[in-house]
């Protein structure tokens, strides 16, 4: 397992999700959220052009760390490295997902919703996770509470986190970031 997710977590404290529909938008897209401020890029593979935009937004915005989301299989993670992804973002944890990421040469930064999947995680070497969906699981309440059990693990909450909640998550001493769509008006 690619041990950089520490880095990811660290570029970044708002980490834009971003649904790409149209090819032609995605660099322009990009290049305007890193000038703002924002070096991590999370691009969803909720489309038929998302490895593309991925493939682009590596070659036009060599700056930026162009991740991928919604990784919900061990070949999507072998697309998306594939793409040029440097880091992928799951909305959950299976076994197969989770020992593909302790293989893959990008980290995989895999989504919990329970602390028993939160311990699954962590048995395989795991310490950065995505809370996911955040709002629907407890949020900031849980966080909180499972702060004291696990010191060392750190999050990214998305789902649910936006212009009025994110201060709230990121005051949190277990969240590094927080992910969201809010940052791109539609």
């Amino acid at each position: 397992m690619n041990d950089s997710a520490s880095d990811i977590f660290s570029a970044s404290t708002i980490i834009p999700v971003i649904v790409v529909d149209d090819i032609s938008q995605a660099v322009p897209l990009g290049k305007v959220l890193f000038e703002q401020g924002f070096k991590v890029l999370e691009v969803t593979l909720r489309t038929p052009v998302a490895l593309e935009a991925i493939k682009k937004m590596r070659e036009e915005i060599p700056e930026a760390l162009i991740g991928a989301g919604t990784v919900t299989n061990p070949t999507e993670l072998k697309q998306v490295q594939m793409a040029g992804a440097q880091f992928a973002i799951s909305p959950g944890a299976t076994p197969a997902l989770l020992e593909a990421g302790k293989q893959a040469d990008i980290p995989l930064i895999p989504g919990v919703a329970t602390v028993s999947e939160l311990m699954q995680g962590i048995e395989l070497g795991y310490q950065y996770f995505k809370l996911f969906p955040a709002e629907a699981v407890g949020g900031l309440k849980l966080l909180k509470s499972i702060a004291g059990p696990f010191p060392d693990i750190r999050f990214c909450p998305t789902g649910g986190i936006n212009e009025s909640n994110y201060r709230d998550y990121l005051a949190l001493d277990n969240v590094s970031c927080v992910g969201g769509s809010w940052i791109i008006p539609k």
